[in-house]
């Protein structure tokens, strides 16, 4: 009698340790980690009709897959040292589900997940057999409760999995970006959407396109676009069909609605622009754009021709277009307008000098980078 109920004892005690690391393990990654990749996979699976909730996600897919844990339990019948085992279909339907990404366009997959996941089904079950085996040679002398051998092994185990769910999900850092960055958007919340990536180099065009927008509705476009790493052309700005952005979730309507108005059968975002222009649709953020996308392009001159129609040079400019005003007054041996900064000659100046002090190339950019890696005159001559 006391052996069975010492038994007894010991097995609940692993089962209750593995139930709260798997909850606690599966609702954090759910809720903090994954919760904008699947917010994206929802809105593509169902095209658009449906929205993810995080928490509720978070709670009903850790609930269902603790079930698909007791259905696994009740017929392999592990316990002791191996009862973490029956957890493993569970996480391999949470790291299944993690490694959702997107390809070009809209190419929605799920990985190598089709043909892998038999696979380890196949090893996992070979595994059960062999413990299985193994179960009438564990010793009933051996320690039981929270700090025994048994529990302790089983931990281990569970740890294993987790970082393997970890490794093998979608860890795509743009992607990940990417969909916060428009789940951040249509909550509304522009400056966690600004925040978000902030100090990495990684970047492609559709992040641009999301952060410049962003940017425009806060009015900052001018002001910061170059402080963060740009990827693409001044095209990408917008999606159109020619271009390389994209969204996941954002209705693309919301970027012209913010322009003036929907394009049709315009591929050019140059085109675009002056038709809005021509039927009186722009919006002020329109100036911008325009101006900005030339910067990205590295079109100077481009950039000194309009910009006297949207700003006054007399006035204050925006930060980048300050920058870009310094630098064309002094690269250009007939200037189409005059501008000077005290402060920004200064900064100029020592640009210069900061770059004539390293005659390596791979070095002076990255001194450079140390002082005016937030500033257009890095972009122009090191991206």
């Amino acid at each position: 009698m006391s052996y069975s109920l010492h038994k007894k004892n010991s097995t609940i005690t692993i089962q209750v340790m593995c139930a709260i690391v798997f909850w606690l393990f599966s609702l954090a990654w759910l809720y903090w980690i994954q919760a904008d990749l699947l917010t994206v996979a929802q809105h593509a699976f169902s095209n658009g009709q449906t929205h993810y909730n995080r928490t509720i996600g978070a709670l009903l897919l850790t609930l269902v897959l603790q079930l698909v844990q007791q259905i696994v339990a009740r017929f392999v019948k592990l316990n002791k040292r191996t009862h973490s085992l029956t957890y493993l279909p569970s996480m391999l339907i949470l790291a299944w589900i993690g490694d959702f990404s997107v390809g070009n366009g809209t190419n929605y997959t799920s990985g190598i997940w089709p043909w892998l996941a038999p696979f380890i089904l196949l090893l996992w079950g070979g595994v059960v057999y062999i413990a299985r085996q193994a179960l009438p040679f564990d010793s009933p002398k051996e320690q039981t409760g929270v700090f025994s051998r048994r529990v302790w092994i089983n931990m281990f185990t569970m740890t294993c999995m987790m970082l393997i769910v970890a490794l093998v999900s979608n860890t795509n850092a743009v992607f990940h970006f990417r969909s916060h960055v428009e789940v951040s958007i249509l909550e509304g919340d522009f400056d966690e959407a600004l925040r978000t990536g902030a100090k990495s180099h990684e970047t492609d065009e559709s992040l641009t396109m999301l952060r410049a927008y962003a940017l425009s509705k806060h009015g900052l476009l001018p002001d910061r676009l170059f402080e963060y790493p740009v990827a693409g052309r001044g095209d990408d700005l917008l999606p159109f069909f020619g271009s390389k952005s994209r969204t996941l979730l954002i209705p693309v309507d919301s970027f012209y609605a913010h322009l003036g108005a929907r394009p049709i059968a315009i591929k050019s975002m140059t085109r675009y622009f002056e038709l809005l222009e021509k039927d009186s649709l722009a919006k002020p953020s329109v100036a911008d754009y325009q101006l900005c996308a030339l910067l990205i392009d590295k079109k100077l001159d481009a950039f000194a021709h309009l910009l006297p129609r949207y700003y006054s040079i007399e006035q204050p400019l925006p930060k980048h277009y300050r920058e870009a005003a310094t630098m064309y007054v002094h690269l250009r041996a007939h200037p189409k307008f005059v501008y000077h900064n005290e402060v920004l000659e200064e900064d100029w100046r020592n640009f210069q000098e900061l770059e004539r002090g390293y005659p390596d190339k791979r070095e002076r950019k990255g001194k450079v980078a140390e002082h005016y890696s937030n500033s257009y005159w890095y972009y122009y001559f090191y991206e």
